[in-house]
């Protein structure tokens, strides 16, 4: 029988990763508010020669502060918060435990997909992992999905982990197909001894052009039950009121797009209706796996029954 794995209790490593994982920029705006919000420094930068595709990922012309014409190359980074203190004696002498990542031991892997050399991306990881003493790695994505913008995001989480799944209490992954990087790293990371855990967030497809804050605000939320961490929400949360607000706008002056987001309105009620089965929630989620038709992105997760 599986034991839980303690997952959370440990330093933990959030990845997320621009491009296929990513849609609405939904992940790493999340990891982009974790480092800002808890004012992360940089431990380390991988070699974007080695791994990074720049004529699929080009490096932009920009400007410094004193007017110089610069170039700014596409980066992956592993930020960390500040080294924690040792803690202070209690007045019984004893030492107050942790209270896990949030307490100044959370890393972030943020930065672009890298498209070339994945399993030796994937060893370079793990070794990083193993220098930063890291417990747990969680890993952020976003995909287009057919659902409405007026509902609340669906979050999909899973786990190859058996004590994962048994502290989460969440199922593992039954797709079978192509996949990305963030399976490759989970691969290699759980045959390295280290447990991963996955959230995913739906964005609608037919906003796929412009970042979704509201599904990152989702992620956000997973996030901070499960490490604990608390990240300032106020402008984030103006962010998703205006984006629903914006698209609802569209959709008021074109009548066509009204009546498809009604009709993904009346799916998602369906699907969410105490009648539903968790086999018709896992159909509603393979149907998006086989409109994807194999294409590269990595592989969301099958949800679990009510």
């Amino acid at each position: 029988m599986s034991t839980p794995s303690g997952f959370a209790e440990g330093r933990l490593l959030v990845v997320a990763f621009e491009g296929w994982n990513d849609a609405g920029e939904a992940a790493s705006g999340v990891a982009r508010a974790l480092v800002e919000s808890l004012d992360m420094d940089e431990l380390a930068e991988l070699d974007g020669e080695a791994y990074i595709d720049f004529q699929f990922n080009r490096p932009q012309a920009a400007h410094d502060d004193e007017g110089n014409s610069i170039l700014e190359w596409p980066r992956i980074v592993l930020h960390g918060t500040p080294a924690v203190s040792s803690p202070v004696a209690d007045a019984d002498g004893s030492i107050p435990t942790s209270d896990g990542p949030a307490d100044g031991g959370l890393l972030v892997l943020l930065g672009a997909e890298p498209s070339r050399s994945w399993r030796g991306f994937a060893a370079e990881i793990v070794d990083l992992a193993d220098v930063h003493d890291v417990a747990g790695v969680v890993f952020l994505g976003a995909m287009l999905a057919d659902v409405p913008h007026t509902r609340p995001i669906s979050i999909f989480i899973g786990s190859e982990n058996p004590g994962v799944r048994l502290e989460f209490t969440v199922e593992r992954s039954t797709y079978e197909g192509p996949v990305g990087i963030l399976s490759v790293l989970s691969a290699a990371l759980e045959a390295a001894g280290i447990p991963t855990l996955s959230i995913w967030a739906s964005v609608p497809h037919y906003v796929h052009n412009a970042p979704s804050p509201k599904a990152s605000l989702a992620l956000l939320d997973k996030l901070e039950e499960i490490t604990g961490v608390a990240v300032p929400r106020a402008e984030l949360v103006d962010e998703a009121a205006a984006w629903e607000s914006g698209i609802d706008a569209l959709a008021s002056e074109d009548e066509d797009m009204a009546g498809y987001i009604e009709q993904l309105e009346q799916a998602r009620d369906t699907v969410d209706s105490p009648e539903a089965s968790g086999e018709a929630i896992a159909q509603e989620f393979e149907r998006y796996l086989r409109k994807r038709d194999g294409k590269s992105g990595d592989d969301p997760w099958r949800p679990p029954a009510p």
